[in-house]
């Protein structure tokens, strides 16, 4: 193992040879990387940022597949990049990172378990913070992550959780339409019946990322390390809700979040299945708990149902093992409103490709509604070069996208962290990112133990 790692080292050390020698303002270090997020922030280089990257984590699986992927990054003959990653390997790793203090982001993707005990150390070291989601799997995370901002406004540092899905084209454009009442009228306020906000995203164990099958760490599939699926995928859906319905404005949690209901289920993995996606030919002690009868029960499956503001909303995860041919992992959207509904649909009829529709509500007046409609859509053509309307049929128009706008989900890991990288320089968060991702992790962790305790009481 260590020869390999001093490989990968010596590698990228003779790639960046070559790199400038402007001083930069950022440096990062990766802490511990178990998940292929962390690699995909360094898929592109970033002008402010030093080519010089500090690792630090145990030695393992985890950080020989992270370097795998950033030495890929390095050597790719289109656009290649030229990361030096310096590596610390070591059960100290931790105490290492602060001791030496090579960096003033720490980027962190891995075990949720112990996530949020990371930031905390990282942040009282004074050291920014841009953190993969989940950030808090559990209640009691929740709360330790209420210490962290605290801890990060009084050391002037920052503390930042990676929202790619704000980057696609489809959810921006559903957010933009959703602010026109020409297009849109008004945010109907839905009931639990007929949520007038739905969310729905679906994810697959065995999955490619960036041309290669991804493996996964075992402890992926132990919810006390990953998390259920409830507190984690589902962090993006409950997040786009706010940023979409209450854009720019700061959500009070304690006020305005009223929490209705609440489930999670299973998915079932056979060992073969499970050895595909992560090498293994047994299941880990820590996974003996989700066994039964040699099938691996996988807590990833999980929705909620809340009111924000008194719009009722219900977001839901789904995972199978893999996805059919041609397919990949798939968002499903409604918005609501008095006049119109906002859908995003990505399903084999859309090539598994994102695509908005506008569908007239029943008892609008469709020809009326169709001037309206040409009218306010052309300062959308005029915002968003390319973007045009196709009419399906009398109460139905397609919101046309140019390939343009479709750079890919790796892709949005880049346009976070350069938003970050901008933060940075500016010397603050908008004043509504902090206090929203409290609300949106409150929303998450309070929906565990409802649907926990409903699991227990149907028992």
């Amino acid at each position: 193992m260590k020869r390999f790692f001093l490989f990968v080292t010596v590698s990228l050390m003779a790639l960046t040879s070559c790199s400038s020698d402007k001083e930069s303002k950022v440096t990062i270090v990766t802490l511990d990387p178990g998940h292929f997020h962390a690699a995909l922030v360094q898929k592109n280089s970033y002008e402010q940022v030093s080519n010089e990257v500090y690792v630090y984590a145990p030695e393992g699986d985890d950080v020989a597949e992270h370097l795998k992927r950033i030495e890929g990054y390095n050597t790719r003959s289109e656009s290649p990049t030229q990361w030096n990653e310096n590596v610390y390997l070591g059960d100290d790793f931790m105490e290492k990172m602060i001791a030496e203090k090579r960096g003033n982001v720490m980027v962190t993707a891995g075990n949720n378990g112990k996530k949020t005990e990371y930031i905390k150390k990282t942040l009282e070291a004074g050291i920014n913070v841009l953190a993969d989601k989940p950030m808090a799997i559990t209640s009691e995370n929740f709360k330790l992550l209420k210490e962290c901002f605290d801890i990060a406004q009084k050391n002037g540092v920052m503390l930042y959780d990676i929202m790619t899905e704000r980057h696609e084209i489809t959810t921006i454009l559903q957010r933009e339409l959703s602010l026109i009442p020409a297009i849109y009228g008004e945010q109907l306020p839905g009931s639990a019946e007929d949520p007038a906000i739905i969310k729905e995203s679906v994810h697959h164990f065995f999955k490619e990322v960036s041309g290669n099958p991804l493996k996964r760490p075992a402890w992926f599939f132990d919810v006390n390390q990953e998390g259920e699926g409830i507190v984690d995928v589902t962090t993006h859906l409950v997040d786009l809700v706010q940023w979409e319905a209450f854009p720019g404005e700061i959500i009070n949690y304690e006020k305005e979040v009223e929490l209705l209901d609440a489930n999670r289920w299973t998915t079932p993995m056979t060992r073969a299945e499970f050895k595909q996606v992560t090498g293994f030919d047994e299941y880990p002690d820590y996974l003996q708990k989700d066994v039964k009868d040699d099938i691996l029960n996988v807590y990833c499956n999980g929705d909620i149902l809340y009111k924000l503001r008194g719009i009722t909303a219900k977001v839901s995860v789904i995972w199978n093992y893999t996805f059919p041919e041609g397919g990949g992992d798939t968002h499903y959207s409604k918005m609501k409103g008095s006049k119109a509904d906002l859908i995003i649909l990505q399903g084999k009829e859309q090539n598994y490709k994102p695509e908005l529709f506008i569908e007239l509500v029943e008892g609008v007046d469709a020809a009326a509604y169709e001037k309206e409609l040409a009218t306010a859509f052309a300062k959308v053509e005029e915002k968003y070069a390319g973007v045009k309307l196709q009419k399906k049929s009398d109460k139905m128009w397609q919101v046309v996208i140019p390939d343009s706008y479709r750079v890919g989900h790796e892709a949005h890991f880049g346009q976070v962290t350069e938003n970050f990288l901008q933060y940075l320089e500016d010397g603050k968060l908008p004043d509504w990112e902090v206090p929203n991702m409290l609300a949106k992790y409150y929303v998450t962790t309070s929906a565990l133990d409802m649907a926990k305790a409903k699991s227990a009481a149907q028992k």
